[in-house]
C-alpha cells in the first residue's frame, strides 16, 4: 500500500509540474513552436491539474513544503487556465446577440461553410453532402489540390462565383460563391506559399460583405518552427480591416486557437467579434482523437451581424470537421455588440507593428 501511495505522489509531481509548466510557457511572448504550442491545450491542462490537485488533497501523507508548494500552483494554475477558456463555455454573456430577424429572411442572411478537407482524403463525397444539405452561400474548402478541385468543381452550378488557388503543399484555397463577388482575388500575404482570399460577397439585400479568408501555418516542427509568420499574416488582415466600417467576415484555419494572445490581438485591432463567447469552445481539429480537440477553424465578424445559427458537422474523412455559421444583417444593433470588444491601445499597435515587421523579415530570411 505505501509503495502505490508513494508511486501515485510521484505521478502527481510529475503531471501537475508539467500542467503548471504548460500554464506558464504561454505567457512567455516567445513565437518558439513549442511555446506556442501550449497555448492550444488549455482545455486538457485543465484536466490534467483538476485531477493532479484533487488527488494531491486526498492521498494521505505527511504534507512538505513541496507538497504545500505544488499544491498552491496547481491552483493558480488552474485558476488561470480556466479565466481563459470559459468565455468559451455557456456560462459566459454570449458575445454575438441572437438573430432576432426570422429565418426565412434569406435576404438579410448570409450563410458560410468553412472546411479543412485534408488534401490527402480523396473521399469528397461527405463533404459534399454537407453543402447539398445546409447549402451555404460561401464555401471555403482550404488544403485543396488540383484532386479536390476536380471533385468540388460541379459546385459551379449552383455557386458560380468563384476564386481558387488549388495547391500540392496543403495551402490550397478553393472559394465557391451563389452570391456575386467584387474585387474578389488570391494574395499572397507574407509567404509565397500560403494564398489568402480577400473581396467582397453582396448579399441578396444589396449589402456588400467584406470577406477574408486565411490559412497561416502553424507552429509545429514539420511546418514552421516559429509562429511569427502566422501571427504577422493574422496582424496583416487585422490592419486591413481595423478602419473599415462595413460589413465585414475573416474565417478560415487560422492554426490558431481564440484565447490565444495573438488571436486576441487581432480581435482587438479589428473589431471583429467570435460567435463561440458564451455558446462553447466547438472544437474542429483533430476529429479522430476526442480527448486531444481544439478549435482551429474560426468565423470572426463585425457588430453588423446577430447569429442565425452555428454548427460544428460530422466528420468528413479530414483531421478537422467543417464549421457552418448563418448570419443575420442587423446593423441597428451594432453600437451594443461592438461595445462588447476590448478597444486597442498604443501597445497594441506598437505590438502588432513589430509582429508583421518580424514576419517580413522571418519570410526575407528565408528561416522556418
Amino acid at each position: 500500500m505505501s509503495f502505490l501511495v508513494t508511486a501515485a505522489n510521484w505521478l502527481v509531481y510529475i503531471v501537475g509540474s508539467i500542467g503548471v509548466l504548460a500554464t506558464a510557457l504561454p505567457l512567455w511572448r516567445h513565437t518558439a513552436w513549442w511555446i506556442r504550442a501550449c497555448d492550444f491545450p488549455r482545455l486538457q491542462i485543465v484536466a490534467g491539474l483538476a485531477l493532479s490537485l484533487i488527488i494531491i488533497l486526498l492521498l494521505p501523507h505527511e504534507p512538505t513544503f513541496w507538497d504545500t508548494f505544488l499544491t498552491v500552483s496547481l491552483g493558480v494554475a488552474l485558476v488561470y487556465q480556466f479565466s481563459r477558456i470559459w468565455p468559451y463555455t455557456p456560462l459566459h454573456r454570449k458575445q454575438v446577440a441572437d438573430a432576432t430577424r426570422p429565418a426565412d429572411a434569406h435576404e438579410h442572411h448570409i450563410s458560410l461553410l468553412v472546411t479543412n478537407v485534408l488534401m490527402f482524403n480523396r473521399d469528397a463525397s461527405r463533404c459534399l453532402g454537407h453543402i447539398r444539405h445546409y447549402q451555404p452561400d460561401v464555401i471555403l474548402a482550404v488544403e485543396t489540390d488540383d484532386w479536390w478541385l476536380s471533385q468540388l468543381e460541379r459546385l459551379s452550378e449552383t455557386h458560380p462565383y468563384t476564386c481558387h488557388a488549388p495547391l500540392p503543399n496543403t495551402y490550397g484555397m478553393l472559394v465557391f460563391s451563389r452570391l456575386p463577388l467584387h474585387n474578389a482575388q488570391i494574395r499572397y500575404i507574407l509567404d509565397p506559399e500560403i494564398p489568402s482570399f480577400h473581396g467582397c460577397a453582396e448579399m441578396p439585400n444589396g449589402v456588400r460583405v467584406s470577406m477574408h479568408f486565411v490559412h497561416p501555418k502553424p507552429p509545429a516542427p514539420k511546418e514552421a518552427k516559429t509562429s511569427t509568420r502566422r501571427d504577422a499574416e493574422l496582424l496583416v488582415v487585422g490592419n486591413i480591416i481595423q478602419h473599415h466600417d462595413g460589413p465585414t467576415i475573416v474565417a478560415g484555419d487560422l492554426n490558431d486557437v481564440a484565447w490565444s494572445h495573438t488571436s486576441e490581438l487581432f480581435r482587438r485591432l479589428s473589431r471583429l467579434l467570435d460567435p463561440r463567447i458564451g455558446r462553447g469552445l466547438l472544437p474542429t481539429f483533430h476529429a479522430d482523437y476526442r480527448l486531444l480537440r481544439w478549435p482551429l477553424d474560426h468565423v470572426f465578424h463585425s457588430a453588423h451581424f446577430r447569429l442565425q445559427d452555428l454548427q460544428r458537422l460530422t466528420h468528413i474523412g479530414s483531421d478537422h470537421y467543417p464549421i457552418y455559421i448563418r448570419l443575420s444583417y442587423e446593423p441597428q444593433g451594432w453600437q451594443s455588440q461592438e461595445a462588447e470588444l476590448e478597444q486597442p491601445d498604443e501597445e497594441d499597435h506598437e505590438e502588432a507593428k513589430e509582429k508583421i515587421q518580424d514576419g517580413i523579415e522571418d519570410v526575407r530570411d528565408g528561416d522556418e
